[in-house]
């Protein structure tokens, strides 16, 4: 049987892949043994150990529990997961995937979560071209807005408000076919009883109230979690003095902004001139 040489300081899901193998060879179990423990077949088993496809947080956590390796696995998917997010993300996306309320601002890109795959497809290959991220970290950021999209999809969803800047509908990404599919899908959004979609037009200038993405989280226990972030870093923030002024101003926000029925209006006839 032919057996592939691994490298673990190729990358992070390299040495995931290592760990993995070293792990199941130490039980003395082939991979199909393996995938049988996980519940996953032996060809998926083999392509994470040989880094042809990043491990999901389900997979890392089924690890463990065939190998008893306690979180050793979820702990390297966590550190493989942080190289290719924005400091504070990860942790952000923890609190997100158990929020009961969510509200976004976004500029220039539409929301992750809303986000259809193929647009998703093309701002990670674009960051991928500008040398900003490899190859491999633009799959890992696809299959953890995947995951992120997928928490969404309970049997109790969250409230999800959205606003974005009108960049966000009007800018172009990947083509007329791309932005087309992206534009129904946010229009299918907002017809969910769960999602009020808004968009802020141009004029409103200098009364809209933030500058950059923000993100607040409203928790079952009803405190809330703020997220920020620049072009290089993120910050999540737990403190209610300074949650709260960000709360009120996004509320100033939503009152800037266009109503949904606007909004959707404003979408489909973009949607009109690209197809």
């Amino acid at each position: 049987m032919n057996r592939k040489e691994l490298e673990p300081g190729k990358s992070p899901r390299a040495s995931f892949g290592v760990h993995l193998r070293t792990s199941r060879e130490q039980r003395g179990w082939t991979q199909d043994e393996l995938a049988a423990e996980m519940g996953y077949a032996g060809s998926h088993v083999s392509a994470v150990e040989t880094a042809r496809k990043p491990p999901t947080l389900r997979f890392s956590q089924s690890s463990d529990r065939a190998l008893g390796t306690g979180d050793k696995f979820e702990r390297l998917w966590r550190e493989l997961r942080n190289g290719a997010l924005l400091e504070g993300f990860p942790e952000y996306v923890g609190y997100e995937g158990r929020a009961v309320e969510i509200r976004l601002y976004e500029i220039g890109i539409v929301p992750g979560l809303l986000q259809t795959p193929a647009y998703a497809r093309v701002l990670a290959d674009s960051a991928v071209r500008r040398g900003a991220i490899t190859q491999q970290y633009a799959e890992e950021r696809l299959a953890f807005l995947a995951e992120r999209q997928e928490a969404l999809a309970r049997h109790r969803p969250p409230t999800v408000l959205v606003v974005m800047d009108e960049s966000c509908v009007r800018r172009l990404v990947g083509g007329p076919e791309v932005m087309a599919e992206q534009l129904d899908q946010l229009v299918a959004c907002a017809a969910k009883p769960s999602t009020v979609l808004q968009v802020i037009p141009f004029e409103s200038g200098e009364r809209r109230p933030f500058d950059l993405p923000v993100y607040l989280l409203t928790m079952p226990d009803r405190s809330m979690l703020a997220y920020a972030e620049s072009q290089t870093r993120g910050h999540l923030d737990r403190e209610t003095p300074s949650v709260l002024p960000m709360l009120g101003a996004y509320h100033q926000l939503q009152a800037e902004a266009l109503s949904q029925a606007d909004t959707v209006a404003m979408i489909q006839e973009i949607r009109k001139g690209i197809s």
